[in-house]
């Protein structure tokens, strides 16, 4: 392994494999848990002055630019406003950097995210064509600057400070997308969300980090060692550069919650319609007994199934028949349900991370793990005015963050969510909540101690609208970016 990069020695963390916390771009190891954010979409138009902003970010002079926020301890008072910067390929390179340089980064960051859509499922109307018109000319967006906030006023004083002065001659931002928290964790489709997240060795704080074996620093970070044995992915040319970054898959993905909620009330019907009914609904009292109350009920039984979650939170590994929140919201498994009794095979959090249940590669169980960094976009769903939702936007602004985007983030879009290959028990059946579902593809199967009944036709939910593939690079690798090029 390579030496340490220099920085504040104070932010070690003793045990780990030396990980400077202060050489990393904050919003990889922390959930800033701001009520709000904004991501602009900015495209460089002088790679000279470009290069002298990001070394202003990382430098010591205010007056040129804002500080980027890295991962280091903040104290008793946390910064009002988080500053991140994700590059994407053709960001590098309009920074003028050496082909050398950029030619040394894996493929599927060259070739981004619009060029790799039939790999996540982007086709028909997730496709590039059809995303927000920042992001339809792939070449144009250099980088992701990403501000986390608890007010609109903080969000708008900052960005008016950040693109002024040095930055206005750097780049022009040419798009916009901002998200906000509402009802707590919520989001759109009514569930709770932010719930589990990966944990490392004496850096996650006490929290909700999931409580599956610690990941390795080289889950996300470049230049540790990763969940795969002797294995630690390349570092780019020169090694600094690559050192504390880590790559993030951003995207914008519209949630249809009127679909949602009508395929809610016919796979419901149909559930209730079966003589295994009895064996799903919850054993509480269900209201008044009537068929309204029974619908009700057996809505949020398919709400739960689908997810691998009650909408509360509360995980069906645990509490498969009510939503008990008095159970833990991380330590479970699956490895004692291998029917998929209590948390169907093909529901969504089972898909996507497996944890220590039996799936056709065993290797991949705690390989592909993902941080992941999610706000709603868009007003809340009226469920008392249904005509009211009409026309209007709305979806989740998607960070997901990882080592290797072709190894984890893509082979979790193609292999898992959308083909099904970790069990040849859902394999040609696509991810129900997340799934580019359409025609022989749209099922998903609910089994029970008697039987399985398969509901078939379930709708497209989740559409992307944007998106782009991003390294975050390490706040040393920011100042060698800021001194090269050109």
């Amino acid at each position: 392994m390579s030496a340490l990069p220099a920085g504040n020695a104070a932010a070690r963390v003793a045990g780990d494999p030396g990980v400077d916390l202060s050489d990393v771009q904050g919003n990889i190891l922390r959930g800033y848990r701001k009520k709000r954010v904004r991501h602009l979409t900015a495209q460089v138009i002088d790679a000279g002055q470009a290069r002298a902003w990001i070394a202003a970010i990382v430098g010591p002079d205010r007056s040129l630019a804002p500080e980027i926020t890295d991962a280091a301890h903040w104290g008793q008072q946390p910064p009002e406003v988080c500053f991140n910067l994700g590059i994407t390929f053709t960001g590098l390179q309009a920074l003028g950097l050496p082909a050398s340089t950029t030619e040394s980064f894996p493929e599927a960051y060259r070739e981004g995210m619009a060029a790799r859509a039939t790999k996540v499922g982007d086709w028909d109307r997730s496709a590039p064509a059809y995303w927000q018109p920042w992001f339809q000319s792939a070449d144009a967006v250099h980088f992701i600057v990403s501000l986390h906030a608890d007010t609109a006023a903080l969000l708008d004083a900052f960005e008016k400070s950040l693109t002024s002065g040095l930055a206005a001659r750097a780049f022009r931002v040419c798009g916009r997308n901002d998200g906000a928290f509402f009802n707590g964790d919520e989001v759109h489709f009514g569930y709770r969300d932010n719930i589990s997240q990966p944990r490392f060795a004496n850096i996650s704080p006490p929290g909700k980090y999931d409580d599956q074996p610690t990941a390795p620093l080289g889950t996300v970070l470049l230049g540790y060692p990763t969940a795969l044995e002797q294995l630690t992915w390349t570092l780019p040319n020169p090694p600094v550069l690559g050192r504390n970054g880590a790559f993030n898959a951003f995207r914008v993905l519209e949630q249809d919650v009127v679909a949602f909620e009508q395929y809610l009330d016919s796979a419901a019907a149909q559930l209730l319609d079966s003589p295994l009914a009895d064996e799903l609904l919850p054993t509480g009292q269900i209201g008044d007994g009537s068929p309204a109350a029974r619908l009700a009920a057996m809505r949020e039984v398919v709400a739960a199934k689908m997810l691998g979650r009650w909408r509360n939170g509360t995980p069906l590994a645990l509490s498969p028949r009510d939503p008990d929140q008095r159970v833990s919201d991380t330590d479970f498994d699956y490895i004692d349900d291998p029917a998929g009794l209590r948390c169907p095979i093909g529901s969504h959090t089972r898909r996507v991370n497996p944890r220590n249940a039996r799936i056709v590669q065993r290797v991949a169980n705690h390989t592909r793990r993902l941080i992941r960094r999610g706000i709603p976009y868009g007003p809340p769903y009226d469920h008392a005015h249904p005509d009211a939702n009409a026309g209007a936007e709305r979806g989740l602004l998607g960070s997901f963050i990882c080592a290797d985007l072709s190894a984890q983030f893509e082979a979790i879009q193609y292999d898992w969510i959308n083909l099904g290959l970790q069990d040849p028990r859902i394999t040609g059946s696509n991810d129900p909540m997340l799934g580019a579902n359409e025609g022989d593809a749209g099922w998903f199967d609910v089994p029970t101690a008697k039987g399985t009944i398969r509901l078939r036709g379930v709708p497209r939910l989740v559409r992307t609208r944007g998106g782009a593939y991003t390294f975050l690079p390490g706040i040393s690798a920011l100042r060698w970016i800021g001194s090269h090029g050109g």
